[in-house]
C-alpha cells in the first residue's frame, strides 16, 4: 500500500528522505536548499504566517519515501504555486505524481477558504518547455501557458536563473488570458513570497519579464511543443 501524507515539522523523518529524493531528481540549478525548506517549516510550527502557507506531501510505501510533492499558497494573491512534484524512477507510471498534486491543490483549496472563506483562485507552476505534463494541464485541465519569457530565480549563488514556462490553471471557470497587471502581481509575489527574494527589482531576469510585459494589456497563450523529454515539475 502506498499511503500519502503532509510532512508538518522538520523532525519528521521523512523530511529529508522527501528533499533527498527530489535532489536526486531535479538539477541543482532548480533545487531549493534543504535549509530554506527547514526555515519555513519552523515558521508555520510558531505560527508566525497568515495568509502565507507551504506544503509537503509525500508518498510512502513501506515506511520508504517514493514520492514528494511541495507547493506555497499565496493567499494576497489566492493561488497555489506548484513547486516540486517527483516520483522515485521504480515506483513511475502508477498514477502517482497526479496523485500527490491532488494532495497538494487540496491544501491549497484549504488555506483559501481559511484565509479568505472562498475557493482558490488558481493553481501556478513552472515547467520546462517540453515536459509532457504541460501538455496535459493544457489539453485536460484548462492552463493557459502565458506567452512571456519567464525566469525561475537563481537559487544558488553560482547559478543563474532557469527560463522555464510560466501557465495558470483556473479553478473554476476556464479563462483565455490574463491581464498584463495580473501577471506582474503574481511575478513579484511568487518571487518576493515564494522565493524569497529580498528585491526582485535588483534582478536582471526579473527586469527583464517586466520589459517583456511592458505595453502589452493582455497576456495569451503560447504553443506547448509536441516533442517531451522531462517526466518533472519544477520550481519551488
Amino acid at each position: 500500500m502506498i499511503r500519502v501524507r503532509e510532512i508538518r515539522e522538520s523532525r519528521d523523518p521523512a523530511f529529508d528522505a522527501a528533499h533527498g529524493l527530489l535532489r536526486r531528481i531535479f538539477p541543482r540549478s532548480e533545487m531549493m536548499p534543504r535549509r530554506a525548506w527547514v526555515q519555513v517549516l519552523r515558521e508555520r510550527e510558531q505560527a508566525l504566517w497568515t495568509d502565507l502557507n507551504w506544503h509537503l506531501f509525500v508518498a510512502e510505501r513501506g515506511g520508504r519515501v517514493i514520492g514528494a510533492a511541495s507547493g506555497s499558497y499565496l493567499g494576497n494573491v489566492n493561488v497555489g504555486v506548484i513547486g516540486y512534484v517527483a516520483v522515485d524512477r521504480a515506483a513511475r507510471a502508477k498514477g502517482l505524481g497526479p496523485r500527490l498534486r491532488r494532495a497538494l491543490v487540496r491544501g491549497f483549496r484549504r488555506d483559501a477558504r481559511d484565509v479568505h472563506g472562498a475557493d482558490l483562485r488558481a493553481v501556478v507552476g513552472e515547467v520546462h518547455d517540453d515536459n509532457p505534463w504541460l501538455r496535459t494541464l493544457v489539453s485536460r485541465h484548462h492552463a493557459l501557458a502565458l506567452d512571456f519569457p519567464y525566469y525561475q530565480p537563481a537559487l544558488h549563488r553560482s547559478e543563474p536563473g532557469v527560463p522555464l514556462v510560466m501557465y495558470y490553471e483556473p479553478v473554476g471557470v476556464p479563462r483565455r488570458w490574463l491581464s498584463a497587471a495580473e501577471v506582474r502581481r503574481l511575478l513579484y509575489t511568487m518571487w518576493r513570497r515564494a522565493y524569497r527574494v529580498a528585491s526582485p527589482l535588483k534582478d536582471r531576469n526579473f527586469r527583464r519579464m517586466l520589459r517583456a510585459l511592458h505595453g502589452r494589456r493582455r497576456i495569451g497563450v503560447r504553443p506547448v511543443l509536441p516533442r517531451t523529454r522531462r517526466h518533472r515539475h519544477s520550481v519551488s
